[in-house]
């Protein structure tokens, strides 16, 4: 039941901190991408001018509200103090970020724990600590993160797929609407965007646009 409920929060997942939303209010943002059909919604407070202490806790907490009103699972990236204190939904780490196995034993069993993976290895590790899902990536060239690993393209979904048929896999990594779909079709249950949202003109037509592409090749 909770693996199925991953997978459909995984559809369309949106990973936003302050820094990437430019001249915008960000919780503008977010409260677009939500009216527009997101998911799954992760706070990743990273880069230049990053919010800090209380100032983060306040934004975290609006961010929560947001996302409890649209009834959709709000995730905190790597910091599994915050996630904690305000009781998020889960936990998304990296592989350069806390082990997954120590996340696991702090945030318990209720919580969602997402693992960054970029090869069948990874995946492996992710599962056997219990991972409900792993974002697998950079798909494409991404310009978010700048210490991105090697891009692995779509036969990296399809060969995880086929070793882990049951194992919630998002995609991320410099992913558009046009690429969408080979994505979905290569076995992934989602995907995960930064930019195709936050640096939209328009953040709710941009989430509302891959949701109907997804939606339609979902059935």
């Amino acid at each position: 039941m909770r693996n199925m409920e991953v997978k459909k929060a995984l559809s369309l997942y949106f990973i936003m901190g302050t820094p990437n939303s430019g001249n915008q209010d960000p919780l503008a943002i977010v409260e677009a991408a939500l009216q527009g059909g997101v998911t799954c919604f992760q706070l990743r407070e990273k880069g230049l001018h990053a919010l800090e202490g209380e100032a983060l806790l306040v934004f975290a907490k609006k961010c929560q509200e947001l996302c409890k009103l649209y009834r959709v699972p709000f995730i905190v990236n790597d910091d599994v103090d915050l996630a904690l204190a305000i009781h998020a939904d889960g936990v998304h780490v990296g592989q350069d970020d806390e082990q997954a196995d120590s996340v696991r034993q702090r945030i318990g069993p209720d919580m969602w724990l997402g693992v960054s993976t970029h090869n069948v290895q990874e995946v492996r590790l992710a599962q056997s600590i219990g991972a409900d899902y792993i974002g697998l990536g950079p798909i494409y060239p991404t310009s978010t993160k700048p210490d991105a690993s090697a891009v692995v393209g779509t036969t990296l979904i399809e060969e995880v797929h086929a070793v882990f048929p049951d194992m919630p896999i998002v995609a991320i990594g410099g992913i558009t609407p046009s690429t969408t779909g080979s994505i979905i079709q290569a076995g992934a249950d989602g995907v995960a965007v930064v930019s195709a949202i936050a640096s939209a003109k328009d953040p709710h037509y941009a989430a509302s646009d891959l949701s109907k592409i997804i939606h339609s090749l979902q059935g």
